[in-house]
């Protein structure tokens, strides 16, 4: 706690001071930066990007109890190998900005490195607030033998990440982040730089199936005995459920920043994706021993109920979402994964073919790629046969801490 004393004390400091001629009294107005504690620190942490884009269109709310989750050492298995540390930043009080750090100690150890992320970073713009901020996380990190910083980055690769930088104009994903554009402007003051970018892709549904994607489909099932399950009810997926994320462990490996999910991790996706996923867009490809080979999950687009309910479920906003899932013109691609050795072997056709028949049953319009590494021409090649709008980018930034 004496870091933490000792932070919250150099952090405070008289941002401005304004002489008030009627009441002849000298108001000081005060900056402080302190590591959070208390359950109601959390809860203004959770809270606070609700109040910053209180009238901003494009924001999307994340669920608060995902949130609570996700920083909850005993729900979160993540923690068996990370560490975190958050802090509020307020003035006369009042939150102005928020921070989080987080060091994955798994994958230093792997990629013999001694990284540290920065995520759930949102602030009001005024500099002297991101840099209070930085340099609270900065200190911990230090103090912990980290040398770099990267972010926005979180627990795992199914965690919100990417700082928007281009598409402020443009609708969020329940699965992504938003951010005002002087996001950017403060980082780059700070000293950081471009690591990485993703981009974002809405891919127009067809009137009808594309033959090539037809054929490629019946091939692959007939020469290899690939084939797709049928389910009725979510349960008859879980057995499927650990198969799917453990191949995911295995079709991600190389990416950027990516760590293996543990067991747990993936007891707690499973929780968390099949809560709010419709069979409809559930794409499961297995071969002739059933082994799981494939697979992709879209989900009916649940921004505007996200937007409607402030990121709550209760005690009302389940109705919107439900909604949603029943009635919607806008998919979510959330995951889609083929095991590496089968890549190039008409898995991918198989599930595209069916999301395309799925897709235009139910009137949809168009599906919005999520955060795709700039850099993953096997991801993007996809998209080539249909109509697309590259109408997003987002990027990881990186920076010395020497």
């Amino acid at each position: 706690m004496r870091m933490y004393k000792k932070l919250e004390t150099l952090s405070c400091i008289a941002n401005q001071m304004r002489y008030n001629g009627k009441r002849q009294t000298l108001e000081v107005h005060m900056l402080c930066v302190q590591p959070i504690s208390s359950k109601r620190d959390w809860k203004l942490f959770f809270n606070f990007p609700n109040l910053l884009y209180t009238d901003n269109p494009y924001y999307v709310p994340t669920l608060l109890l995902d949130e609570r989750w996700n920083f909850n050492p005993k729900k979160n298995p993540a923690y068996e190998y990370c560490e975190t540390v958050a802090f509020l930043a307020k003035q006369d009080g009042k939150v102005v900005g928020r921070i989080a750090a987080l060091i994955n100690h798994k994958l230093n150890k792997v990629q013999a490195q001694s990284y540290m992320r920065f995520t759930r970073f949102d602030v009001i713009d005024d500099i002297k607030v991101s840099r209070l901020l930085f340099d609270a996380v900065f200190a911990w990190g230090k103090q912990k033998g980290m040398n770099t910083i990267i972010g926005p980055i979180g627990f795992s690769d199914l965690d919100k990440q990417g700082l928007l930088v281009d598409g402020f104009d443009q609708i969020g994903m329940f699965i992504t982040l938003y951010n005002h554009p002087y996001y950017h402007e403060h980082l780059s003051q700070l000293g950081f730089a471009k690591d990485i970018d993703w981009v974002e892709y809405k891919v127009f549904v067809p009137q009808q199936p594309d033959p090539r994607i037809e054929r490629i489909c019946e091939i692959a099932q007939k020469r290899h005995g690939y084939r797709l399950l049928s389910f009725t009810k979510k349960k008859e997926v879980i057995p499927y459920a650990h198969q799917m994320f453990h191949m995911y462990n295995e079709s991600f490996a190389k990416l950027y920043g990516f760590c293996p999910l543990s067991d747990g991790q993936i007891d707690m996706a499973i929780k968390q994706f099949f809560s709010l996923v419709s069979l409809d867009y559930i794409f499961v490809v297995v071969d002739a021993l059933e082994s799981v080979i494939g697979f992709g999950i879209m989900v009916p687009s649940l921004s505007k109920a996200l937007q409607q309910t402030r990121g709550r479920i209760f005690p009302f906003g389940f109705i919107p979402i439900l909604q949603a899932l029943k009635t919607h013109q806008v998919l979510d691609m959330y995951l889609i994964a083929v095991k590496p050795e089968y890549f190039g072997r008409g898995v991918n056709a198989i599930i595209m073919h069916e999301g395309i028949k799925r897709a235009i049953a139910n009137g949809v319009l168009y599906a919005e790629t999520g955060p795709e590494l700039e850099n993953n021409n096997n991801v993007q090649t996809q998209w080539k046969s249909f109509r697309t709008e590259q109408h997003k980018r987002r990027r990881c930034y990186i920076r010395s801490l020497d």
